[in-house]
């Protein structure tokens, strides 16, 4: 969801790629979350952080606690910033329908657009 927002509303001020650090699939309800938001992110899919080994970053963004804490080194002078969300999958495991499973995912794709859409103004060029 995070690349989708970066992707969406950081068109031309920000590039992105997204991985992590155990890739597990594009997940269907994420895709409908983003859907309902008018984001197609059904062409993603997950991938891995040595997928982007050898690539130059400005900024790598964390966005889970085990990232914060495993997230691999890139070369260069990438800055690096932590911001921790809810795990949707892991909170939906607890769901006794869809729709309720679906509340998690609504809130957190909330929760990373707000944060996404501070990131792209923080990172707007001026002028």
């Amino acid at each position: 969801m995070a690349e989708g927002w970066a992707r969406h509303l950081g068109a031309g001020v920000i590039e992105a790629r997204s991985a992590g650090t155990t890739p597990k699939g594009l997940d269907r309800r994420a895709v409908a979350a983003m859907a309902e938001s008018g984001i197609d992110i059904s062409g993603h899919r997950s991938k891995g952080v040595g997928e982007l080994v050898g690539e130059a970053f400005d900024l790598v963004v964390t966005v889970c606690d085990s990232a914060a804490e495993s997230c691999p080194v890139f070369p260069g002078r990438a800055e690096r910033l932590h911001r921790s969300f809810d795990d949707p999958p892991r909170l939906a495991l607890s769901a006794t329908s869809d729709e309720e499973a679906m509340g998690h995912y609504r809130r957190v794709r909330d929760q990373i657009r707000d944060f996404v859409t501070d990131l792209v103004e923080r990172y707007r060029p001026c002028g």
